[in-house]
């Protein structure tokens, strides 16, 4: 059956690129409007004039730049920082002495930050604590002394833009990490998935082979040989090593990336319910009597055919293990939040710790094509089996999240 991709994008960063950016549009009109107020307190204000019209044209130009981390590039980091360390360094030659002796705002003010926090974001606390050093001495340098306000703020963006560089880097190693968890739980509901099937398929001819090639004998017998060691190689391979289809996660710009390969909806996959009975009618035989409710049983396609072959599956292990003369029950019974279909035989029933053991062994029959059909339908399936009367398991499905749980 073909299949589908799905892509799930997780990242904290997004929101903080997109944080920057209005931060940057705000503070640039922010200094200019203190520029405009303190317009008196500047000797050159030509100069101040023209740095502030390449602040606005550069702040607008380079917003597409600090959208994610792949357009912020080095190069640009390290230009933005020049004209954030420029508008600093110019402030002595454009303000008068009292500007800067009353502790005045520089040229850039607060946009200054931004490009700290660029840095911080783009290449986590090492970086913060370079650009908000290199913006530290440039402050010392227009102040002229560490003087008290100066080395508060100083202090201020650099604690501040360390620790946002390293809440980012948490944040990308905790995306990392769900990324290849998500990727870990795909993988193996795909292994169990592919497990049922060949249980259901490839396991139980081989079986088959096995048995019969011992019992007609001669080159037969060596086929069957074969087959059980097949049987055997194809069982280890299932229960401990089974590679499903890739899985790729990756921290790109847009953050951690998680693509998961899933069953189409097709025709088959409607939303309309199929009767249940239909599915379950072609079990019944000689040996295998079914009772089932007057009225239609209905269930969600994918949900009704899990249920239907967790059904099949038990048949199967009536007919391997109590043998082609037991005799086997399926009672359907269709409750307003629920289907319980109950699967019971007449056979020598299954000794103490035989399940386990089995499961030990690869033997995934009870294991994935019974319990773990029903466990991803949201149901449940138990087992009663007591030595000598036979084995009854009772399979249970919740209609409501039935559909859901099975296409997930």
């Amino acid at each position: 059956m073909a299949r589908r991709e799905r892509v799930m994008r997780m990242s904290v960063e997004l929101p903080l690129w997109r944080a920057l950016s209005g931060y940057r549009v705000l503070t640039m009109l922010y200094a200019v409007g203190l520029f405009a107020s303190a317009y008196d307190d500047h000797d050159r204000p030509g100069v101040a004039i023209t740095y502030f019209a390449v602040l606005f044209v550069w702040t607008l130009a380079t917003l597409p730049r600090v959208q994610n981390a792949a357009a912020c590039t080095k190069r640009f980091l390290a230009v933005d920082l020049a004209v954030a360390l420029t508008g600093i360094v110019l402030t002595p030659f454009v303000v008068d002495d009292q500007h800067i002796q009353s502790g005045g705002p520089t040229l850039p003010s607060i946009w200054t930050a931004g490009s700290v926090l660029a840095f911080a974001i783009k290449g986590g606390w090492r970086w913060a604590a370079f650009a908000s050093t290199t913006v530290a001495v440039a402050n010392l340098i227009e102040r002229g002394h560490p003087a008290r306000d100066t080395v508060h703020n100083v202090i201020l963006v650099w604690v501040a833009s360390i620790a946002i560089g390293y809440v980012v880097e948490v944040a990308r190693a905790s995306e990392r990490t769900l990324a290849r968890a998500l990727e870990i739980e795909a993988a193996t509901r795909e292994r169990e998935r592919l497990a049922r099937d060949i249980h259901d398929s490839v396991l139980q001819v081989l079986a088959m082979v096995q048995r019969r090639g011992a019992v007609i004998g001669g080159e037969a017998a060596e086929l069957g040989r074969l087959a059980g060691e097949q049987e055997v190689a194809l069982r280890t391979l299932v229960s401990g090593g089974l590679v499903p289809v890739s899985r790729v996660s990756e921290d790109l710009a847009e953050g951690a990336v998680v693509r998961l390969v899933e069953e189409p909806e097709g025709p088959e996959e409607s939303d309309v319910p199929v009767d249940l009975r239909t599915l379950l009618a072609p079990y019944a035989a000689a040996r295998v009597s079914l009772a089932e409710p007057g009225a239609p049983v209905p269930l969600e396609p994918a949900a009704a055919r899990e249920l239907a072959a967790a059904v099949g599956a038990a048949l199967d292990n009536v007919r391997k293990h109590a043998g082609d003369e037991a005799r086997a029950w399926i009672l359907v019974e269709d409750e307003p939040d629920e289907v319980i279909v109950t699967v019971r035989d007449d056979g020598p029933g299954i000794p103490e710790g035989r399940l386990a053991q089995a499961e030990g062994e690869g033997r995934l029959g009870v294991a994935q094509s019974i319990r773990g059909r029903l466990r991803d339908l949201g149901g449940r399936a138990e087992l009663i089996s007591t030595p000598g009367q036979g084995t009854e398991v009772e399979l249970t499905v919740p209609k409501a999240v039935a559909g859901k749980d099975s296409r997930r």
